[in-house]
C-alpha cells in the first residue's frame, strides 16, 4: 500500500519535515498547504512538489489518506478533528493544544478522544521526546525488565526565553503580536517533560501538587495579558498510576544551555541524562556512559541521516506513515496525547492554588 500525505503548514518547523515525507518508502504522493502563497510555491520549487493548496479546507476536499498539520499550537486539536471527519488521519505537531484557558485545553482532548473513537481515523501527536536516542535506548532496557520496577522519575524541559523563545512567540502570533501577548504558561506547553516518562514507564500521572516561581521584575510573565500568568517556572510532583512518584520540571528562566530529557530509577536499574552526558547504572555498584549517538531503532534507509531533536523527526515520520499503512494506533496517539498534556493543565490550577493536590482526568487506553 502506498500512502498520500498532505502537508499542513509550510513553515520553518514544517519545512524540516516535507522532505521525509517524501523519501519515506511507503509514500507515494506528497501534497503541500499553507495560507501563504509566496511561502507555498517557495516550499513546492524546494522539493519539486506541483500539488499545492491554500487552506485545509482544500486539502481534506482531496483524495488524500493523511495530513501532517504544522500550524500553530492552538489550532491542532479543531484542525485534527476536522482532518479525522473528512476522512483522513491526522498527525500534529505538539502540543495538542496550547491556550491559557485551561478547562478548554480539557474540552478539546474530549474532543479529540470522541472524534477519534467516532470516525475510527488515526491521530497522533509527534511528540519529540519520545524518539531521542535516550527514550529509544530507556524502551530497550525497559523490554529487558532492566530497570526492575519504575520508583522514581523526573521530566525536565529547560528553555530559557532567551534562546529563541521570544521570537517563536511573535512568529506564532505574526501581525497579532503585541505587549498583550506577553508570556505563557510552561505547564500549558507539557509534553517534553511529560512524554518521556509516560512512554517508557507505562505510566500515566493520577494527581498533582505544583508550585510556580515567578522572578522578581518579570515584564514578561504578567498579569493581565492573554495568558494572565507570572511563572516563569513551574515544578511538579506526580503520583503516577503504577505507583511510582515523578517530578516534572517546566523552566523558562533559566541559567543553562537549556535541555529537554529525563531520568529514570528503578529498583534494580536506572538511567541519568545530563548537561556532561547519559549513565547506565545498576545497584551492584555498575556505571556505564551511553553513546547516545550509537542508539537507534529501525528505520528505512532512506531516512537515516540527520534529523531534528535529536534524531526524532525521521522515527516521528516513519511511526505516523508505518501506523496508517499497517492499521495500528500509533505510539502516541490520542488516548496517550491527552495523557500527556493533561498532567500540566491540572498541575498549572494546582500552582495557582499554592500547590493542592488535585486529580487528573482521564480517557483510558487506546483501543486495540
Amino acid at each position: 500500500m502506498s500512502l498520500s500525505v498532505g502537508v499542513v503548514g509550510c513553515g520553518a518547523f514544517g519545512s524540516r519535515f516535507i522532505g521525509l515525507v517524501q523519501a519515506h518508502p511507503l509514500v507515494g504522493r506528497v501534497a503541500l498547504c499553507d495560507l501563504d502563497a509566496d511561502k507555498l510555491a517557495a516550499r513546492a520549487e524546494e522539493f519539486g512538489i506541483s500539488e499545492c493548496y491554500l487552506s485545509l479546507d482544500e486539502v481534506l476536499a482531496t483524495d488524500v489518506d493523511a495530513v501532517m498539520i504544522f500550524t500553530q499550537p492552538w489550532l491542532h486539536a479543531p484542525q485534527a478533528i476536522q482532518a479525522m471527519e473528512a476522512g483522513k488521519h491526522a498527525y500534529t505537531a505538539v502540543p495538542v493544544i496550547m491556550l491559557p484557558d485551561g478547562d478548554e485545553i480539557l474540552e478539546w482532548c474530549d474532543r479529540l478522544i470522541e472524534a477519534a473513537e467516532r470516525t475510527g481515523q488515526y491521530y497522533m501527536m509527534g511528540e519529540t521526546t519520545c524518539y531521542r536516542h535516550e527514550a529509544i535506548f530507556c524502551r530497550q532496557k525497559a523490554a529487558e525488565k532492566a530497570f526492575g520496577h519504575f520508583a522514581y522519575s523526573e521530566g525536565h524541559y529547560f528553555h530559557d526565553m532567551s534562546h529563541g523563545l521570544y521570537d517563536v512567540a511573535r512568529w506564532r502570533w505574526g501581525d497579532q503580536f503585541d505587549d498583550s501577548k506577553r508570556g505563557s504558561i510552561p505547564m500549558h506547553y507539557p509534553t517534553h517533560s511529560t512524554g518521556g516518562i509516560i512512554d517508557i514507564t507505562g505510566a500515566h500521572m493520577t494527581h498533582v501538587s505544583c508550585m510556580g516561581y515567578a522572578m522578581p521584575g518579570d515584564e514578561w510573565f504578567v498579569r493581565g495579558t492573554y495568558w494572565d500568568n507570572i511563572y516563569a517556572d513551574q515544578v511538579a510532583l506526580f503520583r503516577m498510576s503504577d505507583g511510582h512518584t515523578a517530578r516534572v520540571a517546566e523552566l523558562r528562566r533559566v541559567g543553562t544551555p537549556g535541555i529537554d530529557s529525563f531520568n529514570l530509577y528503578g529498583t534494580e536499574g536506572a538511567f541519568e541524562r545530563s548537561f556532561a552526558g547519559a549513565v547506565w547504572m545498576t545497584k551492584d555498584g555498575g556505571c556505564e556512559e551511553v553513546d547516545l549517538s550509537k542508539v537507534e531503532a529501525p528505520l528505512p534507509d532512506e531516512l537515516r541521516g540527520d534529523s531534528g531533536h535529536g534524531g526524532s523527526h525521521a522515527y516521528l515520520v516513519h511511526e505516523f506513515i508505518s501506523a496508517c499503512v499497517e492499521g495500528r494506533q500509533p505510539r502516541v496517539n490520542a488516548w496517550q496525547a491527552v495523557r500527556f498534556m493533561a498532567p500540566g493543565v491540572i498541575a498549572h490550577k494546582s500552582s495557582l492554588r499554592d500547590g493542592e493536590l488535585l486529580e487528573i482526568p482521564d480517557w483510558g487506553d487506546a483501543p486495540d
